[in-house]
């Protein structure tokens, strides 16, 4: 597998304040964390950029951008560390390579047989339960 780095130059930190409890140090800081990463700008390979695109999902802006918001921590560092990591796991997630095609199989000629005869049993236990005949 090709090693994916990021540069520092397609990322892009804004820091803002965040929701949520926390009292009077929620509206005073800036601890929240929204990072932007310029996927159309880095080194991605087509494929690369193609999955990161589906697994960013609204995360990404038309324009190729990838937004992780992080404010879960109180401090800016976490919450740094934090989008940073989402961020790696989800481009080493794109850069994985994808599975292997399944392969077409045909069901057993035993599996067959089992399967024509519980259809055999069924139209016969159904039939059983049918009235008498009347004349």
């Amino acid at each position: 597998m090709a090693r994916i780095t990021i540069n520092p130059a397609d990322l892009e930190e804004d820091f803002l304040r965040a929701s949520g409890p926390g009292g009077q140090n929620v509206n005073k800081v800036e601890t929240a964390v929204q990072l932007r990463f310029h996927a159309y700008r880095a080194e991605l390979s087509e494929r690369v950029f193609a999955r990161l695109k589906t697994l960013s999902g609204r995360r990404m802006t038309k324009d190729g951008v990838v937004i992780i918001m992080a404010q879960q921590h109180r401090t800016r560092e976490r919450n740094r560390e934090d989008a940073l990591a989402r961020l790696t796991e989800l481009v080493e997630e794109a850069a994985k390579p994808p599975p292997p095609m399944r392969r077409k199989t045909k069901p057993t000629k035993g599996s067959q047989t089992r399967r024509m005869d519980s259809k055999t049993k069924h139209g016969a236990t159904k039939k059983l339960r049918s009235g008498p005949v009347s004349d």
